[in-house]
């Protein structure tokens, strides 16, 4: 059995917990929903006790595979919803900024022109003192993902550390170029 798989997800409290068809999940929160939707007939999933219990079928190594990845997203959906995912950027650079207008999130990060990302459905981004940017949201794969793009706009570089970074990634710095002869 998958150790990760057979572990069952406590359902938070004010979350309600919807299960159709035994393969799709819905998760209902304060501030959000996520559907999951298991492909397959491999995995099935019920609500017992306060806590969604995922099994599977049969033991060949798609479901095998599928079992602990599944619960997984469920219990990563649980979190979202019940208290939500974020990330934080560190701008580092002369002149380098952030600035939220709306629905867009404005970069100064060196270019000749302010790169404009247009923020997407169900993420919030807070710009802390210009070079902090806080991405939060319920879905944990998309408040990666955002942070991912954001980044790589301008990557850290490895001789000055300039650039767009995780708060806590660390940038290993090469020496300059040595003196002539």
């Amino acid at each position: 059995m998958s150790r990760i798989g057979k572990l069952p997800v406590k359902v938070q409290d004010k979350v309600n917990v919807e299960v159709k068809e035994k393969t799709n999940i819905t998760i209902k929160g304060a501030k959000s929903t996520q559907k999951i939707v298991m492909s397959g007939n491999a995995i099935e999933a019920e609500v017992k006790d306060g806590f969604i219990v995922l099994k599977r079928k049969n033991d060949d190594a798609k479901s095998k595979a599928l079992h602990g990845l599944y619960r997984s997203l469920v219990q990563n959906a649980m979190t979202g919803v019940s208290e939500g995912w974020s990330k934080s950027l560190s701008l580092n650079g002369v002149g380098y900024r952030a600035n939220v207008a709306g629905k867009t999130l404005e970069l100064t990060l060196g270019f000749s022109h302010p790169i404009k990302f247009a923020i997407p459905e169900g993420i919030e981004i807070a710009v802390d003192k210009q070079t902090t940017v806080l991405i939060k949201g319920a879905d944990k794969s998309l408040v990666g993902q955002v942070a991912a793009k954001i980044r790589d706009f301008r990557p850290p570089e490895p001789y000055l550390g300039k650039g767009v970074r995780y708060t806590d990634e660390v940038v290993r710095k090469k020496a300059g170029k040595s003196g002539g002869k």
